[in-house]
């Protein structure tokens, strides 16, 4: 099969994937219809970007700088809780990005802007499963990014039989040499699953047998640090046999040993996205759209996954990702772990507040 092929099979898959769960709404494919350009602000000095450790390469930053003349920031975060209460709290933020179930909250509470897309013609090389989701029908307020699914990370040589399960992570002969990210939705949603539950459910029994299934897990695996860019160091310099993680833990690990694999578990793999959008308190928006328009530039996005090993929605940057990247079941999975996964939704107000409540009833148990 051509090498090739595989990749355009899977984007077919993912619209419907995205289709299955509705959250394309009816409105259609099409670039949103842009807006009067008021005079251009003058450009800033600087532009302060909110994400990720590690997710974006300063190389891209850097090229943006020297093409405008205007730096960018780049400020991490831990968790997207914390990302969230610093756009709530009008962190002087420029250009954040977060995930998607995340997003309603924001948009409703009008916390951002909205986008003038006549600063962003390179839009159009968005691919249409990203574009029109259900919480931003005409991408009024966001631009889709990046994406991906979740899996284990591996030491073949430090396991006595092959990981399957997200059961594993639970075996009592590896207490201590698992790694997990404290991150609520994730974790929760993971212990859901191996429950039989979505793991978007509200339900406070499926929610709070899942957070009893992780106080045990607590006790079998290693928090991570979550001021780590990846968790390598914990598979490569300590002992750990295995992790929670995706694609980037994965990579790096595997080019400090060969002994390293991705398993995606046979339960499902849990799919999230992300998207960049202005914060409304933003001081500089002109500024902050010419960034994001630059990030959409093919060529730009393209350096974004052949360094972070992240898959991004941008349709047009194809061609100039690494080939071994762009047939990376790990970055760019295959039909059917698409198709038996499940996305991270937004949660209800009420759903929020009893995933918070068990959340911290997780982080106050005992290891």
């Amino acid at each position: 099969m051509d090498k090739n092929v595989q990749p355009r099979i899977t984007w077919y898959w993912l619209l419907l994937f995205f289709l299955a769960f509705g959250l394309l709404s009816c409105t259609g494919t099409s670039t949103p219809t842009p807006t009067p350009t008021p005079t251009p602000a003058p450009l800033p000095e600087t532009l302060r970007f909110y994400y990720w450790e590690g997710y974006m390469p300063q190389s891209v930053l850097d090229a943006f700088a020297e093409e405008t003349g205007i730096k960018v920031e780049y400020i991490v975060y831990e968790t997207v809780e914390e990302a969230v209460e610093a756009i709530k709290a009008e962190g002087g933020y420029d250009v954040v990005g977060i995930e998607n179930y995340q997003l309603p909250t924001l948009i409703e509470g009008n916390r951002l802007a909205e986008l003038n897309y006549q600063n962003l013609p390179n839009y159009n090389n968005i691919s249409a499963s990203f574009r029109n989701l259900s919480f931003d029908p005409e991408n009024r307020y966001t631009v889709p990014f990046s994406w991906g699914v979740t899996g284990i990370v591996v030491r073949t040589d430090r396991v006595e039989e092959p990981i399957t399960t997200w059961e594993d992570l639970w075996d009592p002969r590896y207490q201590g040499k698992v790694g997990v990210w404290p991150l609520p939705r994730d974790l929760i949603g993971m212990s859901l699953k191996t429950l039989g539950y979505s793991i978007n459910s509200e339900e406070p029994a499926e929610v709070a047998a899942a957070v009893d299934r992780l106080i045990e897990l607590k006790k079998n695996a290693f928090l991570l640090d979550l001021n780590l860019a990846h968790a390598a160091s914990f598979l490569l310099e300590e002992d750990g046999a295995m992790i929670y993680g995706w694609a980037y833990d994965y990579q790096e690990s595997l080019a400090g040993n060969e002994n390293v694999v991705y398993v995606l578990p046979e339960e499902g793999t849990m799919l999230w996205g992300e998207s960049l959008l202005i914060p409304a308190s933003s001081p500089h928006k002109e500024a902050a759209e010419q960034f994001i328009n630059f990030i959409l530039r093919p060529e730009s996005s393209a350096q974004i996954v052949n360094e972070v090993y992240v898959a991004n929605a941008n349709e047009a940057a194809r061609p100039y990702i690494n080939p071994d990247i762009l047939n990376d079941p790990s970055i760019f999975p295959p039909n059917d772990v698409l198709q038996k996964g499940e996305l991270f939704l937004p949660l209800s107000a009420e759903g929020e507040a009893l995933h918070a409540r068990e959340w911290e009833r997780f982080m106050e148990a005992d290891q």
